[in-house]
């Protein structure tokens, strides 16, 4: 366009484009704006939407996710803080969602999660297919990039993101997933609907959804992160620690827990078991250490011990009759030793001048 007169930037040139409406029409790129529209009839207790939301730099450290599920009847929503986005965390996240909720709807709506449905298809993950089956639900996902047939919970991540966390005040992952509970249960709960002309509350519609009851117990997923032993031999896991043989520290460790269990196995970056401890609450700052481990700790602490004074840190030390022994054996291969002559340097000089 240079060639042709135009001597603005481009920005300047693609927003003269978009004002006079010189862009061709691309339909997949135009997404919903400018179509009509209909609302989406949602039965009580039909359907859940499920959605991931992240916020990078948590008040500590990293990246906090949190899984909503929204019932989109009534708009309660419900959300849990994980460690990752991998599917073990996935299935802990929606089991402790739908213990909040009291119970599951028939059918749980995503987007296309690479943990829930298979890329570039409609078909459930066969690692996750047990999991709907599990709870006696079926998996529906949205169109391809249609994420607005999940609209709810949509809905549920602006509302949640702009009404609790902006104004968090926890620093741990335990208290920011008791302080959401509080939300959700409370603020979220109270918002006003209105149900045949009947005004009422989200929390009141909700309780009125019928819904399929929950195993006894959640999936039995394994969920593995990796930790990193400490000095005091332990491992830090949700809020507690627990003991590791001594010797470790600095060294990481893969930390194992089953769901349904109260059972936390911890095993070596070769997966050789290290040590087996039960649970302590979330959050509780516990330290769990075995006996053995214990007495293991002590003896190592103890053996390391000493009533020496420490050395002169600027005392004259100077080489002992072994070192000046290995000086000797290293350099009796190197021949005489060499003496420069200033003088024949100088007679050098003198000529080349």
């Amino acid at each position: 366009m240079v060639p042709l007169g135009y001597g603005l930037s481009y920005v300047s040139f693609a927003r003269q484009l978009r004002l006079a409406g010189l862009r061709p029409h691309c339909e997949p790129c135009a997404g919903v704006s400018g179509r009509d529209t209909i609302e989406i009839d949602h039965p009580a207790g039909e359907e859940m939407q499920w959605d991931w939301f992240e916020r990078r730099k948590a008040p500590w450290g990293g990246i906090a996710y949190v899984l909503l599920g929204t019932l989109p009847h009534s708009g309660r929503v419900r959300g849990v803080l994980a460690e990752s986005l991998d599917q073990p965390h996935l299935i802990e996240a929606i089991d402790a969602v739908l213990r909040r909720h009291g119970g599951t709807p028939r059918i749980w709506r995503t987007d296309r999660l690479a943990t829930v449905i298979v890329p570039g298809s409609r078909d459930v993950q066969p690692s996750f297919a047990p999991v709907a089956k599990f709870y006696g639900v079926v998996v529906e996902p949205c169109p391809p990039r249609r994420g607005n047939r999940k609209g709810a919970v949509e809905s549920s991540v602006r509302y949640v993101c702009g009404r609790w966390w902006r104004t968090m005040t926890a620093v741990t992952p335990a208290q920011a997933q008791a302080s959401l509970d509080v939300f959700c249960s409370g603020t979220a709960d109270t918002r006003r609907r209105k149900a045949g002309g009947i005004a009422s509350t989200v929390g009141a519609l909700a309780d009125a959804e019928p819904m399929l009851a929950l195993p006894a117990a959640p999936y039995p997923a394994t969920v593995i992160v990796s930790r990193q032993a400490g000095p005091n031999a332990a491992v830090a896991f949700r809020g507690n620690s627990y003991s590791v043989p001594p010797g470790l520290a600095g060294t990481q460790v893969e930390c194992r827990h089953r769901l349904g269990t109260a059972m936390l196995e911890i095993r070596s970056a070769a997966r050789v078991p290290l040590a087996s401890h039960r649970l302590a609450p979330d959050g509780a700052g516990t330290l769990v250490r075995s006996a053995g481990h214990r007495a293991e700790l002590e003896r190592a602490v103890l053996s390391a011990f000493t009533t020496d004074r420490p050395c002169q840190r600027k005392g004259n030390h100077p080489p002992g009759p072994s070192a000046r022994d290995e000086a000797a054996l290293l350099l009796a291969g190197l021949g005489p030793d060499v003496t420069v002559n200033l003088a024949d340097w100088a007679d050098l000089a003198e000529v080349t001048r």
